[in-house]
């Protein structure tokens, strides 16, 4: 698609994320308006996909806070993308919101949900980390609301900037059968490090990175006063993660750490959210992983012969979506980590 090339120059450039926004909004503009005098087999091209068909509503988690719960299977084109748990928080200086989603698509009906429920603006979006379902929408939120602010950890950024946006369009895109044409990968540029605080009017963030986990950039949020903790997907309930780019030790220890502030509600990145007990959950199915890899490890066995041991510890889990599919890929990460451990 020509407009891609334009893009990366001004983002380059200039590193207005507007200038990116709008230099492609008026590209398709034109491509749309050159390719709608011409009709191939009856159908007008178009450069964008259609809109959600499927309604989700919010559910308010606390007096502040409100959840849309997407899907929990990975994106296809029956969801059309969605299947994170974009957040939001009404503050007394506009909405915050947390995680909107994977695409432009999403992004519109998130914003269409959150102008249900107030008449407050959109005054900024956190990302949770680098993957592209939690804040691809993010172009969204500008299109409606462009003076809102978007934060997230430095190494999402550095790694957006570097190829990884165009990495998870792409895949998405794949993944959806063109359900998500149109989006344009809006990164955020305002970093936040372990240990910031956001203030929103009374609304006070937290921000907690304990270093690789779930991936290298994710960070839990804190909301008080509601004592709320936005984990994205270092907790995931009744749905089996990924962990191409995580490590395990480190995700047990973090949970450990979330565990510890005893958060009264728990927004996890996928499924239903819950309390502190997920956190619990999560941190037992890594550790139980892990612990059983190196113990088979340490006795000679190949990654292929310990997954039935593995399976066996997780029989308490095999309900959760997507665990036929994933618990190999998940044995396969962790016997690389114990390998390394092991020198």
């Amino acid at each position: 698609m020509q407009w891609f090339p334009l893009c990366k120059q001004a983002r380059a450039e200039t590193g207005d994320r507007m200038l990116v926004f709008r230099a492609r909004q008026l590209i398709r503009i034109f491509f749309t308006g050159a390719v709608a005098a011409v009709v191939v087999a009856g159908a007008v091209q178009a450069g964008e996909a259609g809109p959600l068909k499927n309604l989700y509503h919010p559910e308010q988690v606390s007096a502040h806070v409100y959840v849309i719960h997407g899907p929990t299977e990975t994106p296809n084109p029956a969801n059309q993308g969605f299947m994170n748990n974009p957040g939001f928080v009404l503050t007394e200086e506009g909405v915050v919101v947390i995680d909107p989603g994977s695409s432009v698509q999403i992004g519109r009906m998130v914003v269409a949900q959150i102008e249900t429920v107030t008449d407050m603006p959109i005054v900024a979006t956190i990302a949770t980390h680098i993957h592209g379902d939690h804040w691809l929408a993010n172009q969204a939120i500008l299109e409606r609301y462009p003076e809102a602010k978007m934060y997230a950890h430095p190494d999402l950024i550095e790694r957006a900037r570097s190829g990884e946006a165009d990495a998870w369009l792409d895949l998405l895109m794949r993944l959806t059968d063109g359900a998500t044409e149109g989006t344009v990968a809006m990164i955020p540029d305002l970093p936040l490090e372990d240990g910031d605080i956001l203030k929103f009017g009374e609304i006070e963030f937290s921000i907690h990175h304990r270093g690789q986990a779930h991936t290298h950039s994710d960070i839990a949020l804190v909301m008080q006063p509601d004592n709320i903790m936005f984990t994205g997907d270092l907790v995931t309930n009744e749905r089996l993660g990924r962990m191409d780019e995580g490590h395990f030790s480190g995700l047990v220890e973090t949970l450990d750490y979330l565990s510890s502030i005893a958060p009264d509600v728990v927004v996890p990145g996928h499924g239903q959210t819950g309390n502190v007990s997920i956190i619990e959950d999560s941190r037992r199915l890594h550790h139980l992983i892990y612990q059983t890899i190196k113990q088979k490890f340490d006795e000679g066995l190949s990654d292929f012969e310990i997954k039935p041991f593995v399976v066996e510890q997780l029989d308490g889990f095999r309900t959760w979506t997507g665990f036929d599919d994933g618990i190999g890929r998940m044995i396969s990460q962790g016997y690389l980590e114990v390998e390394e451990d092991s020198f």
